[in-house]
């Protein structure tokens, strides 16, 4: 039976985003249960989970993920009513 996992990310808008947190089992559970007591989006994706489960507690995301990481944290921003440091919903691509 595989144990529950959860990892959560900590990005402060000007650096790559780092591993915070790394956990299975009970930990996992905790840490979910914290994230939605404290109000903080979570995402749920067993694939991505399973490309992060290698890395520990202050990693840099791996290069590769950059744009899924993006998308998530700019989802996870606009559900709060947030937007990154620097964004400008004005500007045109």
């Amino acid at each position: 039976m595989n144990q529950q996992q959860a990892v959560a990310l900590f990005y402060d808008g000007d650096t790559t985003p780092i591993v915070s947190q790394n956990q299975l089992g009970e930990a996992a559970q905790f840490l979910i249960d914290a994230a939605l007591e404290a109000g903080i989006p979570i995402y749920e994706n067993p694939a991505l989970i399973e490309q992060l489960a290698h890395l520990s507690e202050g990693d840099e995301i791996p290069v590769e993920l950059y744009r899924l990481i993006a998308e998530i944290l700019a989802f996870a921003f606009y559900i709060q009513g947030k937007a990154p440091k620097g964004y400008d919903e004005n500007q045109s691509d």
